[in-house]
């Protein structure tokens, strides 16, 4: 244990105190300090050093509860965060599949311009996919099935809008294995005999180049446009 003396005013006067910064400086002891040892008696007890130590340890163990408690706190708000998030993607999505089927790319679309997490995104995707509320292939099998049926439209027409809609090709490829051309020939026919005869006295260039038009745009290819025109013309000519 070191105690300073400090210089009195008669040693500021004369300039004691800067002799002594000076001699501290030069590494000696400056004088008026000394080293002074504990007294018989009056050093730290072992029983007091234990207790000082119990003190500095019990204080490290609060510290740490609390900084515990804070860590704790922390991931219960960031547990309570991601469940919200949670719900409200699921909210998003059942509400999407609701009016209508979508592929999962779509749905990820929404979900993204809702401004919801990516990873919390992802992980819906993979829930709904898990209980088969989000299914590609049965969403392209769906969409073959009202392309053909209600809307009349070729192959051509259908894989674009599978493509369109982002269906991935194994989707489109299993949708589409028991596509009938045969089928696919009869429906074009049966289109254009229904449009024809809404062309009424249009003549039967103008007649022929307007169903050309109009089955492309459904997604036919030539070779099927040709016969089904052909047969329309026929139906055309004698129904007359």
């Amino acid at each position: 244990m070191v105690v300073r003396f400090f210089p009195s005013d008669g040693e500021r006067a004369s300039g004691e105190g800067e002799r002594r910064g000076s001699a501290t400086r030069a590494g000696r002891r400056p004088a008026g300090e000394a080293a002074i040892a504990y007294l018989p008696g009056a050093a730290p007890s072992e029983r007091a050093r234990a207790a000082a130590a119990a003190v500095r340890s019990l204080a490290a163990a609060e510290a740490e509860a609390e900084a515990e408690a804070e860590r704790d706190a922390a991931e219960r708000a960031l547990e309570k965060a991601r469940e919200k998030a949670g719900k409200r993607a699921s909210n998003v999505s059942l509400h999407q599949l609701a009016r209508r089927g979508m592929s999962r790319w779509e749905l990820e679309q929404v979900l993204r311009k809702r401004e919801v997490d990516e990873a919390v995104a992802e992980a819906e995707l993979d829930r709904l996919e898990s209980v088969g509320l989000l299914d590609d292939e049965a969403l392209a099998v769906s969409l073959v099935y009202a392309a053909r049926a209600r809307k009349g439209q070729g192959r051509q027409a259908i894989e674009r809008e599978l493509r369109r809609r982002h269906i991935e090709e194994d989707a489109i490829a299993v949708a589409l294995e028991d596509y009938d051309q045969e089928e696919e020939l009869d429906r074009a026919v049966e289109v254009a005999v229904k449009r024809v005869a809404q062309l009424g006295d249009v003549d039967d260039q103008a007649a022929e180049r307007r169903l050309w038009g109009y089955l492309q745009r459904r997604g036919y290819s030539g070779e099927t446009i040709c016969v089904a025109v052909a047969e329309a013309m026929r139906a055309r000519h004698e129904s007359r």
